[in-house]
């Protein structure tokens, strides 16, 4: 069986251990991306490879070009004002690429 996902590294713009930002897009309709994780760094954890679009797959569209999805990791301190909890806890987030921008990397 040929699979339509594609696990290689090629096309994806960031690698394990970037700082990234979601972009703040308040936009209404299909997203697979969290109203909580707008806005906020995380660190890129892992490249899954790149898949079909399902935000454009929502909406009757081909998905293409296909489009890189990483797991993005989070401080829960930072995601939740009021968090209470241990302040090393993450939260690890299934984000696509063209929600992410890439922050200058610390020295």
């Amino acid at each position: 069986m040929i699979s339509s996902i594609t696990r290689h590294a090629s096309n994806a713009k960031f690698a394990d251990g970037h700082s990234v930002q979601v972009i703040k897009d308040e936009s209404l309709g299909h997203c697979r991306t969290p109203l909580y994780v707008r806005g906020a760094v995380g660190k890129v954890v892992s490249y899954i490879g790149s898949y079909k679009n399902p935000e454009d797959l929502a909406y009757g569209g081909s998905g293409l070009p296909e489009s890189p999805l990483y797991w993005v990791e989070f401080n829960l301190a930072e995601l939740w004002v009021n968090y209470s909890g241990d302040p090393t806890d993450t939260l690890q987030v299934e984000v696509y690429e063209h929600w992410l921008r890439k922050l200058a990397q610390e020295s």
